[in-house]
């Protein structure tokens, strides 16, 4: 059993380590997509495209988890752990041998990429269930903090992956051609297929299973469809709409929003009714579990679309302003983001060892704030900022993000019944995925409003300083400002926007031929830069407060969770390192759980 603990360890980390790679490798690398499959990123057909590319992994996955979840702890966590691997390998070999071109071609790698995220799902799920089932309590922290940093600092990894992939060039060889974009979908096939063997031959099945159990039809549609609903609308409300810069105005958005939140009001009313639940919301009666689940969904919403928008940051403004052309922007983004995952990887196995010995309250709640203070101090950096301000303070939050996860998801898995495994494991992971999907719609939300109000003062001003007269200069003005999402995302695709702007107003009526001195300064990589960067910077701010605000909202909650719970040391009435929080137990059947304890420090 001691050898096998370390089986199961070092499968689910890769499976992990994969999965949430492959949900960020595309961010960074979507410039080069679009150009190998002839997509033109800046036509307005081209935009849900970007949107599923980048948000579509996210949504499939926060949906299925639960239910995942829960059809594990009945079926086998091994079992569909393995077919996980499995759908996921095959999802990435579509996605590699994509034959169409053109948006045919995108949309079909939009569908692969679904199917990869089922498999992911079924990783995602069940990994936390695994190593729970595998190691002993005293012992969790140290095994979560090694899968959390798979599963946290992988979709760092991807980050730094997609940019160097990225800027590889097309591999030729005895004739035939492998173009680059393809790279970035093979770095999972061999890996995942080799993963997906192992784990079919090396996994069993050590969960406790209750028999008897009938799947819950209802609740699964209910969950499935509402969750669907509400990401989906979430998704689309980051598209223009009529006169507005975002789609939240739009009745199908509106509509979608209120259907998915009475599927979800629908589904709670359903769990309570029914004998088997898909969800257990019994569970929330363990403070532990309670307070740990809220604080990842808080830090989930304060760190997913942060990732992105510091990646905007970098490819849009400070490395143009630095002298890098656009196409260089993509590797070097993912090189610079790499002090945090430096951080991550200094703090997370440091803590889940720790949290072994010590509880995890403190080292969550500590991680918590760290992380927080840095939102704040990201507030106060220049949009031009000198490089070793903002590696520091990447750095220290990747410290933050290592020093709460691992407590934390031990905290989580230990505090509920073997049997409730999986389903605890599922529920947990469909709150941080589903808070990083918020969280983009946030964000952006926040960014393009800021963008909206004010890129038109800031285009104009550049505009006149480069050398632009009337009428071309209130031409260039009004196509500039009257798309701020597609000015956000131009510079993020790796694209100089002003080649597209500049040939969209030359077809305007009244334009005048610009001097070679003025189109050549428009042209320039950082005139774009300069042009965004008041704007960007003021919307940026609000950002940063948001998610400073929520992480120190998540520090409060995770502060709240009591004393370590163990269910296991609970039930036998054996000591733990720390008091038990008073009837914070659940029986297997479900029911409270009398657990000795000395007084909480609560």
């Amino acid at each position: 059993m001691v050898a096998y603990k370390w089986t199961v360890l070092s499968n689910t980390t890769l499976g992990a380590l994969l999965a949430s790679l492959d949900g960020t490798i595309v961010l960074i690398a979507l410039p080069v997509i679009f150009r190998g499959l002839n997509v033109d990123p800046f036509l307005a057909s081209s935009f849900p495209i970007l949107l599923w590319l980048l948000l579509g992994y996210g949504v499939v996955t926060a949906t299925l988890l639960v239910t995942v979840g829960r059809l594990s702890d009945m079926w086998g966590r091994a079992r569909m752990y393995n077919m996980g691997f499995a759908i996921f390998s095959t999802g990435s070999l579509f996605l590699f041998i994509d034959p169409w071109n053109g948006a045919t071609g995108a949309w079909a790698l939009v569908g692969f990429r679904l199917i990869q995220a089922v498999g992911a799902s079924f990783l995602f799920a069940n990994s936390a269930a695994l190593l729970t089932d595998a190691f002993p309590p005293e012992e969790r922290g140290k095994a979560m903090g090694i899968n959390q940093i798979a599963f946290i600092g992988g979709s760092m990894v991807g980050l730094a992956v997609g940019g160097i992939l990225a800027s590889v060039p097309d591999l030729h060889f005895f004739g035939l051609t492998l173009p680059t974009w393809r790279l970035i979908f093979l770095v999972s096939v061999p890996v995942g297929v080799a993963g997906t063997i192992w784990a079919y031959a090396k996994l069993k099945e050590t969960s406790i299973r209750r028999a008897n159990q009938k799947v819950d039809y209802v609740g699964n549609v209910t969950f499935a469809t509402g969750l669907t609903l509400l990401l989906v609308s979430v998704t689309y409300g980051l598209l223009p709409y009529g006169s507005s810069p975002t789609g939240w105005s739009s009745p199908w958005v509106l509509g979608g929003l209120a259907a998915g939140v009475g599927l979800l009001l629908t589904f709670l009313y359903v769990e309570t009714r029914v004998p088997d639940p898909m969800f257990r919301l019994d569970l929330f009666r363990v403070r532990s579990f309670a307070a740990g689940t809220a604080a990842a969904l808080c830090g989930s919403i304060a760190r997913g679309g942060m990732m992105l928008l510091l990646v905007v940051w970098f490819q849009g403004i400070w490395l143009p302003l630095h002298g890098y052309s656009f196409a260089e922007t993509p590797l070097w983004a993912g090189i610079f983001m790499m002090p945090m995952i430096a951080g991550f990887l200094t703090a997370g196995p440091l803590s889940g060892w720790l949290s072994d010995r010590h509880g995890p309250r403190l080292l969550a709640t500590t991680g918590m704030v760290v992380a927080a203070a840095t939102f704040f101090l990201f507030v106060l950096l220049p949009l031009n900022f000198q490089y070793w301000q903002m590696g520091a303070l990447l750095y220290v939050q990747g410290c933050g993000m290592g020093m709460f996860a691992a407590p934390n998801a031990a905290a989580v898995m230990n505090s509920v019944p073997p049997e409730n495994r999986g389903s605890a494991s599922g529920m947990l992971a469909t709150l941080q995925n589903t808070g990083q999907q918020v969280s983009l719609a946030i964000f952006f939300t926040i960014v393009i409003l800021g963008l909206s109000a004010g890129l038109g003062g800031s285009a104009h001003a550049a505009l006149a300083t480069a050398g632009v007269g009337s009428p071309d200069l209130q031409i260039l003005t009004g196509y500039i400002s009257a798309n701020p999402t597609g000015a956000l995302f131009g510079a993020f695709l790796g694209e100089n926007p002003m080649q597209t702007l500049l040939a969209a107003a030359a077809l305007t009526p009244g334009w005048q031929t610009l001097p070679p001195s003025v189109s050549g300064a428009l042209l320039a990589p950082h005139f774009f830069a300069n042009a965004i960067s008041p704007a960007f910077h003021s919307a940026l701010g609000l950002a940063f407060l948001f998610a400073g605000a929520v992480t120190a909202l998540g520090g409060l909650v995770s502060a709240s969770r009591g004393e370590r719970y163990i269910y296991e040391l609970a039930v036998n009435r054996e000591p733990v390192h720390e008091p038990a929080s008073p009837a914070d137990g659940l029986s297997a059947a479900g029911g409270a759980v009398e657990t000795t304890h000395a007084p909480s420090h609560r």
